[in-house]
């Protein structure tokens, strides 16, 4: 049973959650990525809620700029340091309030993290590891390694063209149109190529129930989502706009402290396989799971070896 609910939070955020499991038992959050929403966590809720697969309370809000959460107006907003406060101020919510005698929230069991969602959870890992005992990533960059493969891989650049038309004045309308039609394309591996070739048949996930599911998810607004692009340099540079070519990283930003999972669907034309590598530079304990059948919506399309990975390393020590 999915329970939802809207959390008011300290600093005047609010966000809408969705919730299996009891409270008082160890967490697991859950942050999905663009165009997504809380809903499609709904199995993973469901699965590790129940007494044989850990009954642990799992959580997945609808980040900010989805869905009933709160959606400021200014792209500014949606930087990177404004997410994490949302989590931070979640996990205090559901691991236990702060007090003078545990200034901290009990631990995160994990955090579980795909797509922009995982740009929040690497960040909030690498500043905050005290908060959460392990990290699950699922075709989500390092900005270590996608920083490098933006600056000087011609075959990531060129996959990552995408994201500048994702910020463009006109994209609520364009990716809007004829009840999202464009938006449903980016996910059914039914889209085509730069040449407008097929690139595989249609995804057989992307039922008619489920495009329901997200035209009724995108009716609350796409500005939010695509705002998430707009305030992030982490692009391909293109005229007048440097982007990532004008970054640097320093090291202590991107290093992980806590055991980490990355499942990697080896098939996300967008996220190349490339932006795995070298991983272990910057993760001390990391578990690389390649999947080479799987696209960029690994969750959708493979549940059940997700659920099985994910339950593997919550049962190591």
């Amino acid at each position: 049973m999915i329970e939802t609910w809207l959390q008011d939070l300290p600093h005047g955020i609010t966000l809408s959650c969705r919730a299996a499991g009891a409270r008082g038992q160890p967490v697991l959050l859950f942050l999905h990525g663009f165009p997504e929403g809380a809903f499609v966590w709904d199995p993973l809720l469901e699965h590790f809620a129940q007494p044989e697969h850990g009954g642990y309370r799992c959580v997945a809000p609808n980040l900010r700029g989805y869905e009933r959460s709160s959606a400021p107006p200014d792209v500014k907003d949606y930087r990177a340091k404004f997410l994490v406060q949302d989590i931070l101020a979640l996990i205090d919510s559901e691991c236990g309030s702060a007090s003078l005698a545990a200034p901290l929230a009990a631990p995160l069991a994990a955090l579980v993290a795909h797509d922009w969602g995982g740009a929040v959870a690497w960040n909030l890992a690498n500043q905050h590891p005290e908060r959460l005992a392990k990290l699950v990533i699922i075709n989500s960059p390092h900005p270590g390694t996608f920083l490098r493969e933006l600056q000087s891989n011609p075959a990531q650049q060129a996959a990552s063209t995408y994201m500048n038309e994702l910020i463009q004045d006109d994209a609520e309308a364009v990716f809007g149109a004829n009840q999202f039609e464009k938006l449903l394309n980016v996910l059914s591996a039914s889209h085509t190529d730069a040449h407008h070739a097929p690139r595989r048949p249609a995804a057989a996930w992307l039922t008619e129930q489920v495009k329901q599911d997200y035209r009724q998810l995108w009716q609350h607004g796409l500005r939010g989502g695509l705002n998430y692009y707009r305030a992030s340099p982490l692009r391909p540079p293109r005229a007048g706009d440097p982007a990532a070519s004008a970054i640097q990283l320093p090291p202590e930003a991107l290093r992980i402290a806590r055991p980490t999972l990355v499942i990697w669907g080896q098939q996300d034309h967008a996220l190349l396989p490339c932006l795995t590598d070298g991983l272990a530079d910057y993760i001390a304990d990391l578990t690389l799971v390649p999947l080479p059948e799987a696209t960029h919506w690994v969750v959708h399309e493979a549940p059940e070896r997700v659920k099985q990975e994910i339950s593997d390393f919550l049962a190591r020590p």
